[in-house]
Formats: structure tokens, sequence, C-alpha cells
């Protein structure tokens, strides 16, 4: 077992540039791949595919979720889901906003 304090999660996690969303993984397996997004007010992590399921569940903060139709307002205890391959994005309004991205199974190498 494994038990992760996502605020202090999210407060760890660490972005390779000033203006990109910082991230921290929690959780890695063949199965399952958990990460928390740090996004400061102005952020965003573009839209994309996965071919995962991959659902967002909002931690703290407000902000914008976005898949093929548009942007839709999300805030503190929301989650998200997104079907395999469906474009998916995320961003900060005036708050900071911090999720926990689930994916399985986890894309990349299997």
């Amino acid at each position: 077992m494994n038990i992760v304090a996502l605020p202090a999660a999210a407060a760890s996690a660490r972005s390779a540039r000033p203006d990109r969303a910082a991230t921290a993984m929690l959780f890695d397996s063949a199965d399952l791949r958990v990460v928390i997004f740090r996004l400061d007010p102005g952020q965003q992590v573009a839209k994309h595919t996965s071919p995962s399921t991959v659902a967002l569940a909002v931690i703290a903060g407000d902000g914008w979720v976005s898949d093929a139709d548009g942007e839709r307002a999300v805030a503190t205890a929301d989650l998200v889901t997104y079907g395999p391959n469906e474009p998916h994005g995320m961003r900060a309004g005036e708050r900071r906003l911090v999720l926990l991205a689930m994916i399985a199974p986890r894309p990349g190498d299997r």
C-alpha cells in the first residue's frame, strides 16, 4: 500500500519551464498512471489525445477543461472523464488549479 498526501504532492510538483504546468508522478504501473498537475493562473496543458482512458479530479481551485466541442468550467471536487483518443486539455483561471490525472492503462510502452 502507498498513501500520498495530495496537497504535499502538488506543492512538490516541478516544471521544466516557468510557463508550463508543474507535474509530479504519484504512481506508475502497466495498468495505471497517476499524475498531479499544478497550473498557476494563465497556465494550460494544450489539447491532446491519449490511447488510454483519462480521469481528471479537481483537487483545488478552478479553471477549464476542454474536449473536441470546446471548454467547460470546473471547480474543486469535480471529476471529468475522457474516453480513449478523446481530445482533452486544461487551463487555470484566476486561481491555481490542481488536478489529479488517472490514466488507464498507462500510455507508452506496455
